[in-house]
């Protein structure tokens, strides 16, 4: 049976990254995706123009109608944009208590439309961190959270460690904005550091990418992965779907997390080896 996911997230009306690229990302992987949209934004290629949070009461109640029917094997959350609205999610993943929960810190869009107030970083340390198996910020979130602009491998491994401290389990530093080694994510736990590297894909159609990424590896925690095992095929994914990318619209274009139906292959969960390895270029 299909491990059943919950993104807990936002829209985004171009349905590359948010609820709508998360659920692709689920099952692509190989889950079945079920939803709590805490925002809706009116977003496309270029920018987002316009956003309204979903009151929390009624993010309360999705969650519960989610837990209180179905049997959920991992949470993955992203956009949640306020105070408020991180206080009633963490009291919902406290009430309910998923088996493992992925964070993605989503603070910026990649158009530079702020989706995380300034006064929400610290509820997002406080009260979320401590639920979250693992939290994957890109190198200007780790900045956010630390102080820290990672801009290698030592000064990522840095930030992880800070993070660490201030009561997350486990830190993926995504190298997608590194100076040195782009293709290099740092998973930072209290046991030590490992390195996840692939081939680094120069285009401009990445929307999505850190969305599509942390719903993954909250698909393969759902299917019993370990979290290395998780991350390292949700990177080999990632590559393919940003290869894939697509050129729609004017902006910048969404992964694809349906590559492998181009040329009829394999899904990447299909088989623990070869099929999940990365297409060379």
């Amino acid at each position: 049976m299909k491990p059943t996911i919950l993104t807990i997230a936002g829209s985004d009306s171009c349905g590359g990254a948010g609820i709508q690229g998360d659920l692709k990302s689920i099952a692509a992987n190989g889950g079945y995706g079920a939803s709590v949209v805490t925002a809706v934004t009116a977003q496309n290629t270029v920018g987002v123009s316009g956003v309204d949070e979903i009151r929390p009461g009624m993010i309360e109640a999705q969650i519960d109608a989610v837990f209180d029917d179905l049997e959920i094997a991992a949470v993955k959350t992203g956009m949640l944009g306020s105070s408020r609205t991180i206080d009633v999610v963490a009291k919902g993943l406290q009430t309910h208590r998923p088996r493992r929960v992925v964070c993605d810190p989503v603070m910026i869009s990649k158009a530079g439309a702020r989706l995380l107030a300034e006064e929400a970083v610290d509820s997002l340390v406080r009260e979320l961190l401590p639920l979250a198996d693992l939290i994957t910020p890109n190198a200007e979130e780790a900045a956010v959270l630390t102080g820290i602009r990672p801009r290698n491998r030592d000064e990522a491994v840095e930030a992880g460690r800070r993070i660490l401290s201030q009561g997350a389990r486990a830190v993926l530093v995504k190298g997608g904005h590194l100076d040195d080694d782009p293709a290099t994510d740092v998973l930072v736990t209290p046991e030590g550091t490992r390195f996840f590297t692939a081939a680094w894909i120069d285009t401009p159609h990445t929307h999505g990418t850190g969305c599509t990424y942390s719903a993954a590896i909250a698909t393969h925690l759902g299917r019993g992965l370990d979290l290395e095992s998780a991350i390292e095929l949700s990177k080999q994914f990632l590559t393919n779907a940003i290869r894939g990318g697509l050129a729609i619209g004017s902006g910048a274009g969404p992964t694809d997390p349906f590559y492998f139906l181009k040329d009829d292959g394999e899904p990447p969960w299909a088989d623990g080896s070869a099929a999940a390895e990365a297409r060379e270029p």
